[in-house]
């Protein structure tokens, strides 16, 4: 006989507080009533509104029982009252038609409940309806008929509703599920393409064109580190990106940002690229976003070298309170930005996605002939 919706519980203890107060105030403007049996109706009135009071929060069939018996209490002991006085029937009609039919917004929903409920029924109309005289007890008949009858369709509509919004909620979150499933699918490809190319691929690039103009100690050590990470993926593990352009299986959150600097410069100068730096000052981010900027500035100094057709690069740090920019500047034989396919993972997800990914952007010049500036920009 429990009512397992809370919202059942509220639904009926707003209505049975409402006529259970109404019937109080027709009592108290009633007149002639007896003091003492006026300060028993006061307390049989505290206790039923208490029993409605816990039964908007609490699903224990005890709670029904009490303000079942309470109720009825209330009506037998006005009962004696009444007579002729309309203010008297009235407080019993509300107490008996409304206060107690309110409970058919909670026991409507099972079987158990509505066996009480047809019970509760009868012993409503058994207390009741000796007390009423000619024509009220038509009254009164019809009040506990329509009155009980809204109450158990009151319920029914929103227990109803209440399981329909629930399934509705349960298929958003279901939608919600798969998304964020699917996001981090594609966020762990875009993350394994950008590994990829800025690994495996570029060591097998410089295989393919001979390892043409990049020393042979460092084209070892980097096909060495390639195979490591080969190793890695084949175990199922996930290396994460370090800001020195390797990969391992820890982050990199102590080494500085000046330090990857000079492993970049370093890195470039064996590929046999050389690299100058201009400006000054030790720059600081978060490990994410110092990771995303060095990495990117690697993948712009690799296409430096791969593509521009040059052997030096400047590179201007600069930063002010909101970030951290970087120019690459070159001046080899440059592109046409318009040209270049969507697919080239080194320019669309290596630099620009990976800038994008921690809240910076990246802006690329060039034209055939003229050289090639990048701008990177990220956020403190």
């Amino acid at each position: 006989m429990k009512h397992q919706e809370p919202l059942l519980g509220t639904a009926a203890w707003l209505e049975g507080t409402v006529f259970t107060v109404s019937s109080f105030a027709c009592l108290a403007i009633a007149g002639g009533v007896p003091i003492f049996t006026f300060l028993i109706a006061v307390v049989l009135y505290l206790v039923m509104l208490f029993s409605y009071f816990m039964l908007g929060r609490s699903p224990s069939s005890w709670w029904i029982v009490i303000t079942t018996v309470i109720g009825l209490s209330i009506s037998l002991l006005l009962g004696t009252l009444s007579g002729e006085n309309p203010s008297v029937l009235s407080a019993i009609l509300l107490v008996s038609g409304g206060g107690l039919g309110a409970m058919a917004i909670v026991l409507q929903g099972t079987a158990a409940g509505r066996a009480y409920l047809v019970l509760m029924f009868v012993a409503n109309l058994a207390v009741t309806l000796p007390f009423m005289k000619g024509g009220d007890v038509t009254q009164a008949l019809t009040i506990f008929i329509v009155g009980w009858s809204v109450n158990v369709m009151v319920g029914i509509w929103v227990n109803d509703s209440v399981k329909r919004a629930r399934a509705r909620i349960a298929r958003l979150g279901t939608a919600h599920q798969a998304e964020r499933r699917a996001s981090e699918i594609e966020a762990q490809r875009r993350q394994s393409a950008r590994l990829m190319h800025d690994t495996v691929l570029a060591t097998l690039t410089l295989l393919a064109h001979s390892g043409r103009g990049v020393d042979p100690e460092a084209l070892r050590v980097q096909a060495a580190e390639d195979a490591v990470l080969l190793r890695q993926l084949r175990l199922g593990e996930t290396p994460a990106p370090r800001a020195s352009g390797a990969y391992n299986l820890k982050a990199d959150d102590v080494v500085g940002v000046t330090d990857n600097i000079r492993a970049l410069q370093d890195r470039f100068a064996r590929r046999g690229l050389t690299v100058h730096w201009h400006g000054a000052g030790d720059v600081t981010l978060p490990p994410v976003v110092r990771s995303a900027f060095l990495l990117s500035l690697g993948e712009c100094l690799e296409n430096v070298r791969r593509h521009s057709g040059v052997d030096q690069a400047d590179v201007t740090i600069s930063q002010d309170a909101a970030g951290v920019r970087a120019m690459v500047t070159d001046s080899g034989v440059g592109f046409d930005t318009a040209d270049v396919a969507s697919g080239r993972l080194g320019i669309t997800e290596s630099v620009v996605a990976r800038i994008r990914d921690v809240g910076g952007n990246a802006r690329i010049f060039s034209a055939p002939g003229a050289g090639t500036t990048v701008v990177l920009e990220v956020p403190r």
